[in-house]
């Protein structure tokens, strides 16, 4: 059975997991999943879908969430590096409002657990990324919601080159800021 090291967050829920890795000269082995492991740690989620996305340097995607069907997620970098970011969108939370973010790289092999009721982005800092994740929920196109990533109240602070044009989606450029969110 692999082993895993968890770091807890300055937010509560989120998680930084380090699989354990095993190399030798003809490369490495790694449990990228291990119920077991996971639920001992205090990720006890069950995930019902995987997703895998590729995107280029400089494209930035989120900071997305589901309304009605939250999910959480557990999402790893499988080629190349990101800068990925969670905003706690939980309205009885101290900590709603803030973020927290994390590079996850081929070479670092990091994942980060991302709990229900969190917004969530990344970008991507190298040449090209493929970025899977799991979901304990099943994506509902009607269901989405988002942030605007640069929202000053928010105050992300995205390591962005300088000289390194960002890339979004037409949606993603018009997510309302976090006061659209705020506890009412």
């Amino acid at each position: 059975m692999g082993k895993i090291t968890v770091e807890t967050c300055s937010i509560q829920g989120l998680k930084v997991i380090t699989p354990q890795v095993f190399g030798d000269a003809r490369g490495y082995f790694m449990e990228t999943y291990n119920y077991k492991d996971y639920e001992a740690a205090g990720i006890s989620e069950v995930f019902v879908q995987d997703n895998q996305s590729a995107s280029k340097r400089g494209v930035l995607r989120g900071l997305h969430f589901q309304k009605q069907f939250p999910q959480d997620k557990l999402v790893r970098v499988v080629r190349g590096e990101v800068f990925d970011v969670a905003v706690d969108l939980r309205k009885d939370s101290p900590t709603f409002g803030q973020w927290f973010g994390v590079i996850l790289s081929e070479e670092n092999k990091k994942q980060f657990f991302i709990p229900k009721h969190f917004a969530h982005g990344f970008v991507v800092l190298s040449e090209y990324a493929e970025f899977a994740y799991k979901c304990t929920d099943f994506y509902h196109p009607d269901d989405e919601g988002g942030l605007l990533w640069n929202d000053p109240k928010i105050g992300i602070e995205w390591p962005i080159p300088e000289g390194m044009e960002l890339i979004l989606s037409e949606k993603d450029t018009r997510w309302p800021g976090i006061e659209a969110f705020e506890r009412r």
